[in-house]
Parts: C-alpha cells; structure tokens; sequence
C-alpha cells in the first residue's frame, strides 16, 4: 500500500491510497495515515480509485480517521472507489458516515459546502 499526501487549492487536503486495504496495506500506512489525518482539522479528500481491495481493518482506518475529523471541526470525504469498494463501503454503511464522491469535482463541491 502507497500513500500520497498532497494540498491542494482552498486548503484541501487530498490522500491517494494505491493497492489493498487489508491487514498488511493498513499496516504498512497505519501511522503515516492516523497523522496526516487526526492531528488538526482538514477538509480532506480520501482518493480510493486505486485501491483495488478493502477489508474490515481498512473500513476501520477510514472510519477511525472521519471520526477524528468530525472531531476536530474538519471534513472528510472518500473519492472514486471501484465497483467493488464502493459496493463493501455501501454494503457495511460506510457511505451513511462518510460522504462518497465519484472524482475530484464533486469531493471538492461537497468540502467546501457549507
């Protein structure tokens, strides 16, 4: 699992995520992304289009990190999941928590709504 982190126009934060979501890709991130994710408050923009497979550990990091943001006063959003994460992020209620977007538009629209 790879992990990017990038800021970009109006204070938007946006976190590429590239391969799967399981015991060993959350591991590999696990620290880097509880940071980048929980220590202030961020309209943040999660891009999951290359993340070919989540799992319950990986649902958890997600959730883990809108919770802290929610907390903090900032946003979080999950961007352009496959067929098949955005189906296990629908299927477990994920998407009830947190916002998903198809692409960067409209995570962009939905961050700086009021």
């Amino acid at each position: 699992m790879k992990m990017t982190v990038e800021t970009m126009d109006e204070d938007l934060t946006r976190i590429a995520l590239d391969g799967r979501l399981d015991l060993e890709g959350t591991q590999a991130i696990d620290q880097q992304f509880a940071f980048a994710t929980s220590t202030r408050p961020l309209r943040l923009a999660v891009d999951l289009s290359s993340v070919s497979y989540i799992a319950s550990i990986g649902l958890r990091t997600l959730l883990t990190a809108a919770r802290a943001q929610a907390g903090r006063g900032g946003r979080m959003v999950l961007v352009g999941p496959s067929e098949m994460v955005r189906r296990v992020l629908v299927t477990t209620g994920v998407d009830t928590i947190v916002p998903l977007c198809e692409d960067w538009s409209s995570a962009r629209d939905r961050l700086l709504a009021d």
